[in-house]
Parts: C-alpha cells; structure tokens; sequence
C-alpha cells in the first residue's frame, strides 16, 4: 500500500480518478459531503474506489460526530463529542456510557457504505482554538482520556480503529492551522502537564491504532510543526511513548503546512520526519504533482501499519437496517436530542 491519501471531487468516478487509484504511490481515498448523495450511492462509490484501485486501498472519512460529520440525511445524527458530558447532566459514567454507544453507531453506519475508517476520536482539549471546541470532549484534560477511551472502546466493538488527533493538541492555540500558522509558544514542560495527557494515557493503554499529528509548531521543541518534525514524531512519539501504530499527517493543503514549502516538499518531508501516510485533499494539481514529482518510498512497515486498518466486517447499509444492535444504538442516541 502507498503512502499518498487523495480525493475525488464528485460522488462518481471520473476517468482520471481511477488513473490516479492505480498509481502505487496511492494507498489511500478520503471521502468527504461533497462525494455524498445517499447510503446507496456512496456504496458504490466506495466499490468503484477498492475496483479501480486494483489492490488495498484505505478509505477513510471525517466523521466524528457534530459539525463534522460528514454524512446528514440517512445517516444517524451524533452529537459533538463536548456536547456528551452534558447531555449526561454531568455524570461521567453516564457520560462514559454514551461516548461508547456513539462511537459503535459511528462505526457501523460508515463501515456499512464501504469505508474503513473515520479520524476519530479528537483527543485536543476544548481551550481557546475555535477549530476545535465542542469537537473536544471537555475542557477539563481529565476527562478527555476516560470519555475518548470509551468512544474507542465503542468503535472497536465493531471493528473499526481509532486515530487520535491531533498530536500533541491543538487546543492551547487559537490560530486555525487550516486557515493560518499556528504557534505554540509554550515550554515542552507545559505542554505534557496538560494538552498532551490524553495522547500519553490512550497509547500506554493500547487503544490507539493511529495518530494525526497538528500542524502547529511549538519552538521549545522544533521549529518545525509537529508533522514534519522527527523530534515529534521519532523521538516522542516512537520512542518516548511507545507509539507503534500508523502515523497520519494531516491534510498538507492546510496553512499550516506550508512553512515547509510546495506540496513536493511537504510530502517529503512528511515522510522523513515518520509519516507513514501523506493526505493531499482538496487540489487536485498538486496530486499530480507529487505524484510525477516526489521523491516518495513504499516502506514496508508503513504498509503493513496501514493494512491493518482496514475494515474486517462485511455488513452493509440493507443489512445495517435490521440488525439488532444498530436499531438499539440508533433509538438510543436519537433520543438525546
């Protein structure tokens, strides 16, 4: 499987996208609204993806719950993760109970259109960047470990994996790494009493399969952000907190990546800093352009990381309809709003 995560623009493929799904460089489709008509239609969508691909292919979504969410009508509506402990009147094992019934919902829907996995769960504290927010599970780092484990604990009831985002925490930083540079300018020190919490207790405990690191740079560490940093990603992450599963940059069309050049470039640097997979969404150009241009590897412990990913169940939208533990979850969840 190659290390390039792309997109396609419409809810069909054109005849240039099933090209690009052949490359080897490619091993990887997000899917987003915009690709979206009905369960139907994005079944076979995801079918004409595995089809043209012509090997293993990851397909993934942002489908986290609250504002994004990916997917609307048909689809069952789940709360924005900081939005759970409320609805729980303030009651963390109720709380805890929740989280867990959202995250298998999640999972099933999505899995049962043909897609593997969502970047989920958001391990960011809700602080003062408004691109996270009431995507983060509390503004109290203590409860984000426990609330998010029990999401996880949801998702793999059903066989889906989970990524946690985005490391070591976006939410002490206000600027939108989609829209801007965002910079962290507080001590390491500082940084692992409280926005990195989460991120240490959910690897020591085995429950992430994945990790999306932030483009946001924090200089204590490096000056370079988070996912082009071997400092990061080598020497904390592998090394310090033992992290083992796949490494997923986030999109490198955001701002935020840019300090670091042209798309050539960040795809590069991604990889050498320890990505294992490159997400280049949004422009088209500049797929072609890496793809004809960058100077990319086919690492064979980065393919075996990302294989394991890939959804193991066979269950599909028809028969998602009449499965007990869907309607019960589907009743469950509904009855919050």
């Amino acid at each position: 499987m190659g290390p390039l995560m792309l997109d396609v623009a419409g809810t069909s493929l054109t005849s240039e996208d099933k090209e690009l799904l052949e490359h080897p460089l490619v091993g990887g489709l997000i899917l987003f609204t915009r690709n979206y008509e009905s369960p139907e239609q994005l079944s076979e969508l995801t079918c004409s993806i595995r089809d043209a691909a012509r090997s293993e292919i990851l397909i993934a979504v942002d489908h986290e719950g609250g504002r994004v969410q990916r997917f609307r009508e048909y689809f069952s509506k789940i709360p924005a993760m900081g939005a759970i402990y409320t609805l729980a009147e303030n009651n963390i094992e109720q709380a805890k109970a929740i989280a867990k019934r959202c995250g298998s919902l999640m999972a099933i829907e999505v899995q049962a259109v043909g897609i593997d996995i969502s970047f989920a769960p958001i391990l960011d504290i809700n602080g003062i960047s408004d691109v996270i927010g009431d995507r983060s599970f509390h503004n109290n780092v203590n409860y984000i470990a426990p609330l998010a484990e029990a999401f996880i604990s949801g998702m793999q009831a059903v066989g889906m994996k989970a990524t946690g985002k985005h490391f070591p925490g976006h939410g002490s930083v206000q600027a939108d790494s989609h829209v801007d540079m965002a910079i962290d300018n507080r001590l390491y020190t500082d940084i692992q009493a409280l926005d990195l919490i989460p991120f240490k207790t959910l690897i020591a405990e085995n429950k992430l399969a994945a990790m999306m690191p932030a483009h946001v740079i924090f200089p204590d560490v490096d000056d370079k952000s988070v996912g082009f940093s071997r400092i990061w990603l080598q020497d904390i992450l592998r090394k310090q907190l033992g992290f083992e599963g796949v490494i997923f940059s986030d999109d490198l069309s955001m701002q935020g990546a840019s300090s670091i050049g042209g798309y050539v470039e960040r795809c590069e640097a991604a990889q050498s800093a320890g990505c294992d997979m490159l997400l280049v969404c949004n422009t088209r150009d500049a797929v072609i352009e890496v793809l004809d241009n960058a100077n990319l590897t086919i690492d064979l412990t980065s393919a075996q990381r990302i294989k394991q990913m890939l959804k193991t169940t066979d269950m599909n939208w028809r028969s998602m309809k009449t499965n007990a533990l869907w309607l019960q979850l589907n009743s469950d969840i509904q009855q919050l709003f």
